[in-house]
């Protein structure tokens, strides 16, 4: 690697300042004074890089980029303005510096080899290494490098794409130095972190910060739940670990925020007590079984808790569905639902739900409370694994015919009973139950909730309906209890889902 040079930007900014523009003296030299570290922080954090720095290890991957073709894998001309002397050259350069010759045609060169670069850390003196999957897939041979500059040969025993956590073992004649993972859920926003990694190749390299928030969800996959940091992560960094002032691994550094591609103090890593478990799994069989509950789930917004009476506001994970034979319906888990535990875990929210179960150990009996009729409920079920993905099919709304059609007056609605002829317009499913919606009038209180013709209302309010006329008189009866929300459990094409209706909006216009 050729030296990098680093540009004297600042000194010559200063040195072309007018002399007036230059600070007094005095003003000058307290500017440039040494900065006191705020309290509570290191004095200098040499001695825990010292401790640690032997544990981080490079990672150096390769992959056959495959048969080159003619014409296709020749250098591209740098992006220079059209015109410029750049053009040229870099033109002049490129033609002098083929493999064939000045002046002679391509023709087909020998497979080229991938590198790329990553980090990662001993957790196990055997040489048990951890890092990020997007680092070693797809590779078809793994290094690790090691701080002293050794490089070893490494066996990958298993890596889990959706959390990004891969495990590969080295052999070594004696002990390698290793780290160990700490309680990430004991690490709070303003706690100071320090990054270690091998940022654009450099080497190990490390950088401080504090935790900046927790909980991150960067729309990454079903389980993310990220730290974030203001430590400097950059390319290359991918895998490393992020230490607490103890010297204990708290996250796995996996992405950044940056328009540049380099760092701007938002980084993103694994809290370890998620990684723990995953690393352990993948070390011990090669691959992860994840708890599975069975239940497709929404969020609990204020109005729905409204609509359910449940108490200090919106929390919890509302159930739209327990799948046939699923765990949740076999230990007594309802449609309407509103999972407030698990396993003695505190649901706050619904994305909190998928990450708890699926940490949860498979075959294992725990209790779930439950807000049911207007009060907490506790049902026991026992865990299963997480089968593969199914993915619904998406359903085409068409128009239906008008005849025993009910206008639902202030809502924006049209329904109708679900006819052979409504099934087959609608595309819906033979087990299909309710009563299906034809029309969703433009800007109605449906259609703020995304109603669209073709879904079916499925319950109101927790009571199932089979017609127009039984949903019309569960809206009445709410409306002359003073309820502001009425609560309709709708199946579409992505499944079934709660959804909280205004009853009292004024009429923006209704179905023509």
């Amino acid at each position: 690697m050729s030296p990098v040079r680093l540009a004297p930007i600042a000194l010559a900014t200063a040195l072309a300042l007018p002399l007036a523009a230059l600070p007094p003296a005095p003003a000058l030299a307290q500017q440039i004074a040494p900065q006191v570290p705020p309290p509570g922080a290191p004095s200098s954090f040499a001695p825990l890089a010292q401790r640690l720095l032997p544990a981080v290890v490079n990672i150096q991957t390769t992959q056959a980029a495959g048969q080159a073709r003619a014409g296709r894998d020749a250098p591209e001309v740098p992006q220079a303005p059209p015109g410029s002397p750049f053009e040229e050259f870099f033109r002049d350069f490129l033609e002098r510096n083929r493999p064939q010759g000045p002046g002679q045609p391509n023709r087909p060169q020998p497979p080229r080899r991938a590198q790329s670069l990553g980090s990662g850390f001993i957790i196990d003196p055997s040489g048990i290494v951890v890092t990020n999957n997007h680092v070693i897939e797809g590779a078809d041979e793994i290094n690790v490098v090691l701080q002293d500059n050794t490089t070893i040969r490494a066996e990958l025993l298993g890596a889990d794409p959706r959390t990004d956590i891969a495990v590969l073992r080295v052999q070594h004649d004696k002990p390698l130095p290793s780290v160990q993972f700490g309680d990430s859920d004991g690490a709070h926003v303003g706690d100071w972190v320090v990054a270690i990694g091998n940022p654009f190749g450099l080497g190990g390299s490390v950088t401080a910060g504090i935790i900046s928030a927790r909980g991150r969800d960067i729309r990454q996959g079903l389980y993310d739940d990220f730290i974030q940091t203001d430590a400097a992560i950059n390319r290359g960094n991918s895998g490393g670990p992020l230490f607490n002032l103890n010297g204990e691994v708290i996250g796995i550094n996996t992405a950044i925020y940056s328009p540049s591609g380099g760092s701007i103090g938002i980084g993103f890593s694994i809290p370890s007590n998620l990684a723990r478990n995953i690393a352990q799994q993948l070390r011990e069989q090669g691959r992860v079984r994840r708890g599975w509950l069975g239940v497709n789930i929404q969020q609990v917004t204020d109005e729905i808790a409204e609509s359910l009476g449940l108490r200090n506001g919106a929390r919890g994970a509302l159930v739209a569905r327990a799948q046939e034979e699923g765990p949740a319906a076999k230990g007594g888990i309802q449609a309407g639902d509103v999972i407030l535990r698990f396993d003695g875990h505190e649901v706050r929210e619904m994305r909190n739900l998928p990450r708890i179960v699926a940490d949860t150990q498979v075959g294992k009996r725990v209790p779930v409370v439950v807000w049911r009729n207007g009060r907490e409920q506790t049902v026991e079920v026992t865990v299963d694994e997480l089968p593969a993905e199914q993915q619904a099919a998406v359903q085409p709304n068409q128009s239906a015919p008008r005849q025993q059609q009910m206008e639902l007056s202030g809502l924006g609605l049209r329904i109708a009973p679900i006819t052979p002829e409504n099934r087959e317009r609608f595309s819906l499913r033979q087990e299909s139950r309710g009563v299906v919606i034809t029309e969703v009038a433009p800007g109605s209180p449906a259609a703020e909730r995304e109603l669209r013709p073709g879904d079916v209302i499925v319950e109101v309010q927790q009571e199932r309906v089979s017609s127009p006329q039984e949903v019309q008189e569960r809206l009445e009866r709410l409306r002359r209890q003073g309820r502001a929300t009425a609560l309709l459990l709708i199946e579409g094409p992505q499944g079934q889902r709660w959804v909280p209706l205004r009853l009292n909006a004024p009429q923006r216009g209704q179905p023509g």
